[in-house]
């Protein structure tokens, strides 16, 4: 609505740290109680950014300012709601006035919360106080040493050899076998399997090229996040016939929605992840009443990334390389590579006691023959 110009409004001004603040009234009155309530809201840190600010205040600054539009959406929520925690038990604490005591208790109250997500909220925390130190609004940063509570580490698997045997069984009937067996046989992530195209599939040269992926939390096709993400992923002969019966125009996405046709997005993606695991459950035993699973006989940790995982272990297995297996997977640091490949199944120690005794065997006969020449 536009001001009414019959008014001769009035000017109340101030000075609150060097700087100078203005109001308006309709009187002078009115100017003058505006002036006061906004120098009260600075004193009290709910609005501007200076060293007298609310902790809450400069947390959703850090949030806006540092987080908005530079990271997807999916992260900025992640970031929101460590901030809202924050928040919620800082309360109107002066940012001044924060201390380490007051933000190992936060952490504190995460005790017996996921490893990872307790560790992202410190690394939250300790950077939204390492901003105010750098922008000269603390003079030292009390999240410095902090530590975590003990927490529970969740970690993704392989799957158990009868988890395999259903899986494939299921996958020959299910809609979305076809991509299931991919994530099992390439090690491709759902992001990836989301962006395929048939142009993407060689099946003379029995390749996937993985080039593109969904960007976590939106629906785009981007590049992969990393350039260890772009790969050359070889196809197994038992998917080959699958690929080729499938086999769509080069610029059609390889796997669509059920009802829509359309490409799949994250939700579509995880809901025909849930309707495979519906059927496979229903199919080897789960106990079903008026069409809802009351006992599942599936392990409640499966999920699609126990795929990728044992794909990771079935290179292992097959004695590929651990760094040609970090090329195949597409990551970035050999580290996270080894650490899946330290999950040895009992065939590596089996195949590695053969290859011990062969050793032994040749390097014994060796000097067995050594001596019978001496003599």
């Amino acid at each position: 609505m536009a001001e009414n110009n019959n008014y001769e409004y009035k000017r109340s001004t101030f000075y609150f740290n060097g700087k100078q603040y203005a109001a308006r009234g309709k009187s002078q009155k009115e100017a003058d109680q505006k002036a006061a309530l906004k120098r009260a809201q600075l004193e009290n840190g709910e609005i501007g950014v200076s060293k007298n600010m609310t902790a809450s205040a400069w947390c959703y600054e850090w949030l806006e300012t540092f987080k908005r539009g530079s990271v997807t959406d999916k992260s900025f929520g992640n970031y929101k709601r460590h901030v809202d925690l924050i928040v919620s038990e800082l309360g109107s604490t002066k940012l001044k006035d924060v201390r380490d005591i007051h933000l190992q208790k936060i952490l504190n109250s995460r005790q017996g919360y996921s490893k990872s997500d307790t560790t992202k909220l410190r690394m939250t925390i300790q950077a939204i106080f390492k901003r105010a130190r750098i922008s000269r609004l603390i003079p030292y940063d009390p999240a410095e040493g902090l530590e975590l509570p003990r927490t529970t580490q969740g970690k993704r698997r392989s799957i158990t050899d009868i988890e395999r045997e259903w899986i494939l069984k299921t996958a020959e009937t299910h809609r979305a076998g076809l991509w299931v067996k991919i994530m099992l046989y390439c090690g491709l992530r759902p992001g990836e399997i989301i962006a395929l195209q048939w142009k993407d599939i060689d099946l003379k040269k029995k390749l996937v090229y993985i080039d593109k992926a969904k960007e976590s939390g939106k629906n785009d096709i981007k590049d992969p996040k990393t350039d260890a993400g772009n790969r050359e992923v070889p196809i197994p002969d038992v998917l080959v016939d699958d690929l080729r019966k499938a086999k769509g125009s080069p610029f059609a996405p390889c796997f669509t929605q059920a009802t829509t046709d359309k490409p799949h997005t994250e939700s579509s993606f995880y809901c025909a992840w849930n309707s495979f695991v519906r059927e496979m459950d229903i199919a080897n035993g789960a106990k079903v009443y008026r069409s809802q699973i009351i006992l599942s006989v599936v392990a409640p940790d499966l999920e699609p990334y126990c795929l990728r995982h044992t794909y990771c272990t079935d290179l292992e297995e097959a004695g590929v390389p651990i760094n040609v297996a970090r090329y195949l997977m597409g990551h970035s640091d050999i580290s996270v590579t080894s650490k899946i490949y330290t999950h040895t199944t009992s065939k590596v120690v089996s195949d590695a006691a053969d290859k011990i005794n062969c050793n032994i065997n040749g390097v014994n006969g060796k000097n067995v023959e050594k001596s019978r020449a001496k003599m």
